[in-house]
């Protein structure tokens, strides 16, 4: 087995090893979530962790960790007596990002369950991580069936197999570590509430500090062993402090006064649940254990909150994570005080002071609007480039999806086959069975029991007869946005609500797990703001900082979207694309612009592609170019206003009829 790099010899990163040694010392918090660039020590730190947890009692022979001291009387391997048992090293399990469902919560010999009726389990990365390390590189990347299913683990503390009322329980009770790369995507909300602490880490750019990595990297990488045992002391103090604040984590005590600061913290960041004062209440207790204290201070939660919260202040992907320490430390030392009683008026923070801070937030962010007061005046020239625009606010808008049935990967916006929905019908199993068709499978296996010999109640059944559920659901498909930055857009009111829409789309995209590209095109050329990507945060900061302004080169906008889809289908062909063209319609760039335009648009009606044209045209007297551009894509028209979910009925069915 490779030899782990130490976790003391970690440069830097101070905050994503307290929160990793926060999580040894007491497992309740609820786990790490590690934000960052790529190359920042984030995979090196947690596969560190492992060898710094005291080792753990378990049952002998048992495959699913239990407690010699307290058994799980509902183990498939049990039951167990109490007492007697081995110890072991504490586990790191990794969970692969393309991991199946069985390998993840483990597999039921659904042959053995109906012919002998007897449960054959075999466990998975669940049990393997109990009382454990469940770690996640790329969580951003699991597939949505995946993360359902760790969060209904980690919610429960037990997983759960049901294969058609066959059901198998075991404890899984871990600490979840995830991974992620913010460039390739967020995280679902609900996963990422479940981390109890999220760290942002980033590489230093001190020169010392870099060279000091070099050195220790090149060291580690020369001699894996001589490397470790140069720092075996330091490990081997970090291990009997985690173990001392473990043994003395029941008598920190968590006092009235710091959990008035939990609370009114939370309430003043406005985060949702009581799942933060939690986690807050937990990292505190065990920052205090971790210094060697019994009580509670202000700065423990001082430090819990900035572990606990930024993550959960988000309220889209747009939102940057992160918590204003200013603000912060006003709250503590508003309720610093050790009981209501020590204020005269408890009502009155909530009611008084406590609001003009966040009130003046509210203010300059309406102050950013007030322009839209001002819309009688002068808009900006087609001419010249123009600085730009910020958007408007983002809206909820109808479902646009792709045509037909797909086979792409699991997501929320088009019909597809997948692993996972309604059941439509049955097929023979290619490769393992995963979902079994009942009624199929013994309609397959009716007609052979006398000459299988059957003589008892049970069904004879052999592996020909098995048949796998055919199922739907749906996909994520590739949202490609053409976006016209030309000057005709250029109006500041317009192209305010032109970003708005496309900030709402993305949005939506983002719900629905798809990947994002943009198009842009203005003056002489179409170019590719953004390679397509599962980051919306991304797109979105693109389209902030999109210039527009000079002619309109539509026809060069149409090919270079044309050719991102062609490179997309070569990489990913089980990903169908969805483009969405966002324009006035009008053609002015280069000779015959119009007739030019027009053929670019019949090259993805003649491919297939699913298309919307959102027609941003306006005033009294339209010229309806949006429309014409929509028939020659073969896809449909909706003005900005009929894009809101409350504003039109029948986009979808409108987007097939037109597509089929």
């Amino acid at each position: 087995m490779s030899t782990p790099f130490p976790f003391t010899a970690v440069v830097g990163q101070d905050d994503l090893r307290l929160a990793l040694l926060l999580n040894a010392v007491s497992p309740a918090v609820g786990g790490v979530l590690v934000r960052g660039e790529k190359g920042t020590a984030k995979s090196t730190a947690v596969r560190a962790l492992s060898a710094l947890l005291p080792a753990v009692d378990v049952v002998a022979g048992c495959r699913f960790s239990c407690d010699p001291a307290a058994p799980d009387a509902a183990c498939p391997d049990g039951p167990h007596e109490v007492g007697g048992g081995a110890q072991r090293a504490a586990r790191m399990v990794e969970l692969p990002v393309g991991a199946s469902e069985d390998r993840l919560v483990g597999a039921l010999d659904i042959e053995r369950a109906l012919a002998e009726g007897v449960k054959a389990f075999e466990p998975g990365l669940l049990a393997d991580a109990h009382r454990g390390i469940l770690y996640v590189d790329e969580v951003n990347l699991l597939h949505d069936h995946l993360v359902d299913l760790l969060l209904d683990a980690a919610a429960m503390g037990a997983s759960y197999v049901e294969r058609e009322g066959v059901s198998v329980r075991h404890a899984a009770r871990f600490l979840l570590v995830g991974t992620m790369n913010p460039e390739e995507g967020e995280l679902r909300p609900q996963l990422l509430d479940r981390f109890g602490l999220t760290v942002e880490v980033a590489a230093s750019r001190e020169p010392d500090q870099r060279v000091e990595v070099v050195r220790r990297r090149l060291a580690y990488d020369d001699n894996p062993g001589e490397f470790s045992a140069r720092w075996a002391d330091e490990e081997s103090a970090v291990r009997q402090r985690i173990v001392a604040a473990r043994e003395l984590l029941p008598s920190v005590r968590l006092g009235d006064g710091a959990l008035r600061q939990i609370a009114a913290t939370c309430a003043a960041f406005e985060v949702d649940g009581m799942r933060a004062d939690i986690v807050m209440a937990r990292t505190a207790t065990a920052l205090a254990a971790w210094a060697g204290r019994t009580e509670v201070l202000a700065e423990d939660v001082r430090q819990a909150a900035l572990l606990a919260l930024p993550h959960r202040r988000r309220r889209n992907p747009f939102d940057a994570p992160g918590l204003d320490e200013d603000k912060l430390d006003e709250t503590l030392e508003e309720f610093s005080g050790e009981s209501p009683e020590d204020d005269p008026d408890p009502d009155g923070p909530g009611g008084g002071g406590g609001e003009p801070s966040p009130q003046d937030g509210q203010g300059d962010g309406g102050s950013a609007a007030q322009p839209e007061a001002g819309e009688g005046g002068e808009p900006a020239g087609g001419g010249g480039e123009q600085s730009a625009v910020r958007a408007s606010e983002p809206f909820r808008t109808k479902v646009l999806s792709v045509p037909g049935i797909g086979e792409g990967a699991a997501g929320r916006r088009s019909r597809a086959r997948t692993e996972h929905g309604r059941t439509t019908g049955a097929r023979r199993p290619q490769g393992a069975l995963t979902k079994l068709h009942l009624a199929a499978t013994v309609q397959a296996a009716a007609p052979h029991q006398r000459a299988r010999g059957r003589s008892g109640p049970g069904l004879v059944v052999r592996r020909d007869d098995l048949r796998q559920a055919a199922r739907e659901g749906r996909e994520g498909n590739l949202v490609l946005f053409v976006v016209d930055a030309s000057g005709s857009m250029a109006a500041r009111q317009r192209m305010s609500a032109v970003k708005g829409a496309v900030l709402s789309l993305l949005l939506d995209a983002y719900q629905r797990r798809d990947k994002v590209g943009l198009v842009t095109f203005r003056g002489t050329s179409g170019d590719l703001a953004l390679p397509p990507t599962s980051s919306v945060d991304a797109a979105a900061a693109r389209l902030e900082s999109l210039p527009t302004g000079g002619r309109t080169p539509l026809a060069a906008g149409l090919l270079k979207a044309h050719d991102v889809l062609r490179v997309e289908r070569l990489r990913d062909p089980a990903r169908r694309a969805l483009v969405v063209v966002v324009t006035d319609g009008r053609a002015t760039g280069g000779p015959e612009p119009v007739a030019l335009a027009g053929r670019a648009a019949r090259l993805f009606a003649a491919d297939g592609v699913a298309s919307v044209v959102v027609d941003c045209e306006s005033g009294p007297v339209r010229l309806g170019l949006a429309g014409q551009l929509a028939g020659e894509l073969g896809g449909s028209a909706v003005t900005l206003d009929e894009l809101r979910a409350d504003s039109i009925a029948g986009l979808v069915k409108d987007v097939q009829r037109r597509a089929a």
